[in-house]
């Protein structure tokens, strides 16, 4: 099932791509945190007798959590944004399609795009705020 796609979701793209990249770096390297070490008192009774006896380990439940959290968010993210570059990849007419590539997927400014489609940079905007609109009315059109 197709999600509705908004200007806001196009927008939020880039942001999404960067966390993750970060959710990635998180899941590669979490290991190496040092928060993950901890310290618990135990009492020993090697002698006979209970006597305090300090230990250190590495937090393996907080680890797996913090794993499963930060992979399945990472998941939902990756499927955001393929949703979203498909629904780019589906825009019909060449010019709309390459202004959405650069102005969501690359980033672009308005006045780059302009220059690089050799058009002027308010009809830029136009452009993108008229798909989304006919878009948007053409999905709802079936319901």
């Amino acid at each position: 099932m197709r999600m509705d796609i908004t200007k806001e979701m196009l927008q939020s793209y880039r942001s999404k791509k960067d966390e993750i990249a970060e959710l990635d770096w998180w899941l590669h390297n979490r290991w190496k945190d040092e928060s993950l070490i901890c310290t618990d008192v135990i009492l020993d009774y090697k002698t006979g007798y209970p006597r305090p006896k300090n230990i250190t380990g590495f937090n393996y439940p907080k680890y797996d959590n913090s794993q499963k959290k930060d992979h399945e968010r990472k998941c939902i993210l990756e499927s955001e944004c393929e949703e979203i570059e498909r629904y780019i990849d589906d825009i019909p007419d060449s010019l709309t399609r390459r202004i959405f590539r650069m102005a969501f997927i690359e980033g672009k400014t308005q006045n780059k795009i302009a220059r690089a489609v050799n058009i002027d940079r308010s009809y830029v905007s136009k452009k993108i705020d008229e798909y989304i609109k006919v878009s948007h009315n053409s999905q709802n059109s079936h319901l």
